[in-house]
């Protein structure tokens, strides 16, 4: 389908949905333009690398680490045999080719895994198993539809593609924020006229919700087996975020409002929250640290050195990769990682 009908066929979509029942949230907005299985931007073809580009994408060694650390956490956990590993959200697979790549020396770690895709795009599920082939991955649609057993999991920039309701906080009273068609038949936000129920007492202003939080916080919270779960993205730990709701386009950018389908939808994590929603289930908690302590914690410069030191042609290559990733001003400080676990016998590595 072309760029344009595509883009069409969703905003006629959204118009059919306000004119039926009223201005919608920003959640259903984002859920509408993202995950539409037939002209939604993740159900049709994300382009992973041109509108956005993530750590795995950015160097091999995010990857090779995380490869590592799976390792060490299933070792921590006693060895499983069979175990659940779990990414979710894999894009093009190519942090999971990284990890794996580097793990075939721990022949028992290779042989207990069994490789779980949590995934909803046709499309991106075909280049995953292209990539992953040789590990037989099986692919589910969401969290609920994973098998029982010991699980290891892996989400790197999941959590920011949840959609969030938006809320106005103003003089005590606060209202949702929609989004419904003005006048000259274009999208724009407004408030509901009722009060919400939804309340901060020491906040003025707009602020997001993400409710598939709890909702991955009461999947992981029912396992009756041991498990790991690895969150990075980008988001905040110390105060709730305000209005992130961001589009994406060839690297750019843009109006949240425009080429609905046609680009990335994605808001800040609220690491604070998840914290919280993952204590009140009895889950022990590490972190949240910056990604750049994380990777230096894992040993990035090391494994840096060694990379070039096998490569030598490749050193700039590698070398503005790494800075990418860990460089306070770049990915450094922004992306937060956090750790859930049900057992806090021992800390995870790289925290």
């Amino acid at each position: 389908m072309r760029e344009s009908s595509r883009v069409n066929s969703i905003e006629n979509k959204l118009k059919s949905i306000i004119q039926l029942n009223g201005p919608i949230s920003v959640s259903k907005f984002m859920t509408v333009c993202l995950y539409d299985q037939e002209d939604g931007y993740y159900a049709t073809h994300p382009k992973i690398g041109k509108d956005f580009c993530t750590a795995p994408e950015i160097s091999q060694i995010f990857g090779e680490l995380i490869g590592l650390w799976l390792v060490q956490e299933w070792q921590s956990m006693n060895c499983p045999n069979p175990f659940l590993l779990v990414e979710l959200g894999p894009g093009r697979g190519t942090l999971l080719s990284d990890a794996l790549r580097v793990t075939r020396k721990y022949t028992d770690f290779i042989n207990a895994a069994q490789l779980y895709l949590v995934e909803t795009s046709p499309v991106l599920r075909e280049v995953q198993l292209s990539s992953l082939s040789e590990y037989s991955p099986r692919f589910v649609e969401s969290l609920d539809n994973l098998p029982p057993g010991p699980l290891l999991c892996i989400g790197n920039e999941f959590l920011d593609c949840l959609p969030a309701r938006q809320f106005v906080h103003k003089d005590g009273v606060c209202h949702e924020r929609l989004i419904g068609v003005d006048e000259t038949g274009a999208f724009a936000f407004g408030i509901s006229e009722d009060k919400s129920g939804v309340q901060y007492d020491d906040f003025e202003g707009i602020f997001e919700v993400q409710e598939g939080l709890g909702t991955v916080i009461e999947y992981i919270s029912e396992r009756r087996e041991k498990f790991r779960t690895l969150f990075i993205d980008y988001g905040t730990s110390r105060q709730v975020p305000d209005d992130t709701l961001r589009a994406f386009s060839s690297g750019l950018q843009t109006d949240p409002l425009s080429n609905l389908g046609g680009c990335d939808l994605t808001v800040d994590v609220d690491f604070g929250r998840l914290v919280r929603l993952a204590r009140n289930s009895a889950i022990d908690v590490f972190g949240p640290i910056t990604q750049q302590q994380f990777l230096q914690g894992l040993g990035i410069k090391t494994r840096l050195d060694l990379l070039i030191k096998n490569n030598p042609k490749a050193a700039i290559t590698l070398e503005d990769g790494v800075r990418r990733l860990i460089d306070p001003m770049e990915m450094g400080e922004k992306f937060k990682v956090v750790c859930l676990s049900s057992d806090a016998q021992s800390t995870p590595l790289g925290f």
